[in-house]
């Protein structure tokens, strides 16, 4: 079973919102280099996040990250049950990452390890 494993807020203004949730829930909010706000939500237990500037086709809203064993093969079910493909597998140093639209308009994103 896959399991949720973070969360993406998309913002024109990712700084401001990074600076609402730190003060507003106590967030601890860290400024990468690319305009990317890693979030911990916790210091304990909890998932992590992160607030980035939203591109043209996601410029509001949450998406959550979903571990999979396998992008490839999780893509092709979501496609076989109604999903499109928002950005095909991208690949980063320890992972590959790729976000999906479901059948009902909710963003998801799939997240598999190296």
């Amino acid at each position: 079973m896959s399991r949720v494993i973070g969360f993406e807020m998309s913002s024109q203004e990712p700084e401001k919102a990074a600076t609402f949730y730190s003060r507003v829930f106590g967030w601890e909010t860290v400024e990468q280099d690319w305009e990317y706000w890693s979030i911990s939500t916790c210091q304990r237990e909890g998932i992590i996040g992160g607030i980035s500037k939203g591109p043209s086709d996601y410029p509001h809203g949450t998406r959550i990250q979903i571990e999979v064993d396998s992008i490839d093969e999780a893509m092709k079910k979501a496609i076989e049950n109604g999903a499109k493909v928002v950005r095909e597998k991208m690949e980063f140093d320890d992972f590959y990452l790729s976000y999906l639209v479901d059948p009902v308009g909710i963003g998801i994103g799939l997240y598999e390890k190296k």
